[in-house]
């Protein structure tokens, strides 16, 4: 037989998914001798047999990979025959980049819920099974490459059964690192918010679900950080949460013991329905079948979500209907990740708390998604999707810049890019808070320890006043680096073609509350052109109008601007706000698209105080309810881009004296900003329009947008990895500098 050697050298999401075992058994199946290796940014295998048995064996990784590999790329070289005579695992390496694909954590498999299950399993009713396809991966990842002794779980050796599955090919825990069992691995323990023990391991789960029953708050550690459990029937309950959480407002999301109960809450599509069930399991929202007070007044959406831990699915198993799942934070803060510090900081909001001991390495808020025209749209990256990696297009072969980008003052999340390859941090939180300052910080070092990742340019906003900014600055000069500054709306627009490699010309369309804009007004109504060379253009806006005090708070301060700039200048009992307009002191003037939804929220009586981003906004979209309603309000175009709204206000101003339902009022706002797209898109003649900013997250506006274009011709492309808010930022701004701009500011 004439004998070949095959080097592969496999790119992608290689780690934490059971690859070098299935290489190992089909290497064994087809009698083939060689090795396989993990190389920290990709598995490497050399393997001797006949030609065809190895052309075989290449077509068979790349058909039947493991459930959760996505293999990007194959190097393939022939060489030599070396006489190999078994086949076998090579020591892990150390080599990572930002190329190397860092699994996030899984849902709990049906193989391991079939087991925990079973009265006759060794792990039944244990918490923390898993197996190759299913469990923690990043949230217990200390460094690459991913085995065990580099996760958290190393402080749980092996019971003589674990082992044996571990070493076991035939094992669907072959290889699997965070493998445990009730003798060896990690355990549970209930403690009340005193720090006193009251049960452990299965009766802990049992006097959990009997407490919040009877109306307690329950803080759980779950797979990425704290959460907080209270049963969604309870007002009363609901509201002390509120109270103590700092949270007047803002929704809660809903987890459900399974799909059929769900579903009398809420409609659920066959797309929502793959989303929830998903490996990822995020936060959906959902249209609302009905409301529970206090859990999700005034929002169009419900945030519902099943269970993915064992642990979640053995709880609400004694929980026959909905509970809030809330952050385990005071609102604003980062989430809790460690035991001690849970109780300290959660003990005041707490009656109980449900803990395990297996360290979490670094804290993941749970993601959340929507689907819109069929397709899954990320809003908040988090456990189950981060980190992101996203390729690029490749700019420049030649490039060997490492790109660090901070991203955002709200939202934020920070990336790190290199070649034509980015990865995504999960949701950090508004850097108005210190807490996040030093969360951001963590979220850094981890990444860049993963990918041994030393930039050699930083990233961020052109806001002077961001903290996301001024980190950035300290960096690049505690570094001595290049500190590059990109536009807010450009970058949300780059985030969205760089995610759909998008070459221009492109028109972008980036509407959202807040981004400081080159002529020193705060832009958020804007129409980007994205021309040769990734260069750019403001092409139109939304006409600016003042804002009393800057305040993004009080819708009030967006309605009297609007009404002043307008020309509706009577005596409306703000004196203070009015001597403002009138003397032009203490005002920024905005074209923000958000500050316009809060104008018309405020004029409408929806919204008076924020406490919330978006508040307003999304009391807008839920008067959204009427079917096939076209009409909308006229609105002018000047020559150089300028979208007047006056004529639309004034219409709007009119309808509010004549008593129209606000129903219509709100389809015809939102139908009338689908024409100024389309209008606009129509004059630049430019066939492919990027949605992007935060208020594409409203579904009715985007769906809108998306149809219409269609039916004119046009090809719309909307964030859906990336989320479109300002979590995308910090990709946009890698884009950017990947596109090679050479100013400082772009």
């Amino acid at each position: 037989m004439n004998r070949k050697r095959l080097v592969l050298e496999i790119e992608g999401i290689v780690q934490g998914v059971g690859f070098r075992p299935f290489v190992y058994r089909l290497a064994r199946h087809l009698d083939l001798n060689g090795w396989v290796q993990n190389n920290g940014h990709n598995v490497k295998i050399e393997i001797e047999g006949s030609q065809s048995d190895l052309l075989s064996f290449a077509e068979r990784i790349l058909n039947e990979c493991p459930l959760h590999s996505n293999i990007d790329k194959i190097k393939k070289d022939w060489l030599e025959p070396v006489g190999y005579s078994d086949f076998n695992f090579k020591d892990s390496t150390i080599h990572t980049d930002t190329s190397s694909h860092v699994l996030a954590d899984l849902a709990v498999c049906s193989d391991c819920l079939k087991e925990m299950w079973d009265p006759c399993n060794r792990r039944y009713r244990y918490p923390f099974i898993n197996c190759t396809d299913c469990g923690p991966r990043f949230s217990i990842i200390e460094s690459m490459p991913y085995d065990r002794a580099n996760t958290s779980m190393r402080i749980f050796p092996m019971c003589p059964d674990c082992q044996e599955e571990y070493g076991d090919p035939r094992s669907r825990r072959f290889h699997a690192q965070p493998i445990a069992c009730d003798n060896c691995g990690p355990q549970l323990s209930l403690l009340d918010n005193q720090g006193r023990l009251k049960a452990s391991k299965d009766e802990a789960i049992k006097l959990a679900a009997q407490a919040i029953s009877a109306g307690s708050i329950v803080a759980i550690k779950g797979l990425g950080g704290f959460q907080i459990l209270a049963d969604a029937r309870n007002e009363s309950t609901i509201s002390k949460l509120r109270k103590l959480k700092n949270r007047p407002a803002k929704p809660f999301a809903l987890l459900y013991p399974n799909l059929s109960r769900l579903k009398l809450d809420a409609q659920v599509s066959k797309a929502e329905k793959e989303l929830l069930q998903s490996w990822a399991a995020p936060i959906v929202l959902l249209r609302p079948l009905i409301r529970y007070k206090g859990v999700n007044d005034g929002c169009p959406s419900l945030g519902a979500m099943l269970p993915y831990t064992p642990l979640h699915y053995l709880l609400m198993s004694e929980l026959p209907f909905a509970v809030v799942n809330t952050s385990g934070n005071i609102s604003g803060d980062p989430l809790c990740s460690d035991n001690d510090e849970a109780l300290a900081r959660l003990g005041k909001i707490a009656d109980l708390f449900l803990l395990h001991n297996r360290p979490i390495k670094i804290p993941l808020d749970d993601s959340l998604a929507q689907v819109i025209a069929d397709r899954p749209v990320i809003l908040r990256l988090g456990r189950g999707y981060a980190p992101l990696a996203v390729t690029t297009p490749k700019y420049d072969t030649h490039d060997t810049s490492k790109i660090l980008s901070y991203g955002a003052q709200e939202r934020n999340t920070v990336a790190f890019g290199s070649e034509n390859i980015l990865s995504l941090s999960a949701h950090i939180g508004d850097l108005d808070n210190s807490r996040n300052w030093q969360h951001c910080q963590k979220v850094i070092d981890h990444m860049s320890s993963l990918y041994s990742f030393k930039p050699t340019m930083i990233a961020s906003d052109i806001h002077p006043d961001y903290n996301s900014t001024f980190l950035a600055t300290e960096m690049a000069r505690k570094l001595q680096l290049p500190l590059i500054k990109v536009q807010h709306h450009y970058a949300h627009v780059l985030s969205c073609m760089g995610e759909h490699q998008i070459e221009p010309p492109v028109l972008g369309v980036a509407w959202d509350g807040t981004g400081y804009g080159l002529d020193g007004t705060v832009w958020g109504g804007e129409f980007l052109q994205i021309g040769e060379q990734f260069s750019w253009q403001r092409v139109a806006h939304l006409r600016t109008f003042a804002l009393p005090g800057g305040s993004s708070r009080e819708p009030l301060r967006s309605a009297l601007g609007l009404l002043w700039e307008g020309g509706w200048r009577e005596d409306t009992g703000h004196e203070i706000l009015q001597a403002m307009l009138t003397k032009g002191i203490n005002i920024v003037r905005t074209s923000s698209m958000g500050r316009l939804f809060d104008a018309l929220s405020y004029l409408l009586g929806l919204v008076e105080v924020v406490s919330f981003s978006g508040q307003a906004a999304l009391a807008l979209e839920s008067c959204c309810i009427l079917k096939d309603y076209s009409q909308f309000y006229p609105f002018v175009i000047s020559g150089s881009g300028v979208i007047d709204w006056q004529p639309m206000v004034k219409d709007i101003l009119e309808d509010i004296t004549d008593n129209r339902p606000v129903e219509e009022i709100a389809h015809c706002f939102h139908n009338s900003l689908v024409e100024m797209i389309v209008e606009v898109a129509q004059r630049q003649n430019i066939t492919n329009v990027v949605l992007t900013g935060g208020c594409f997250q409203n579904r009715y506006l985007l769906e809108r947008s998306i149809d219409y274009l269609e039916r004119n011709g046009f090809k719309p492309f909307w964030n859906q990895q990336v989320p479109t808010n300002d979590g995308g930022i910090a990709a946009g701004q890698i884009l950017a500098c990947m596109s090679k701009k050479k100013s400082r500011e772009i």
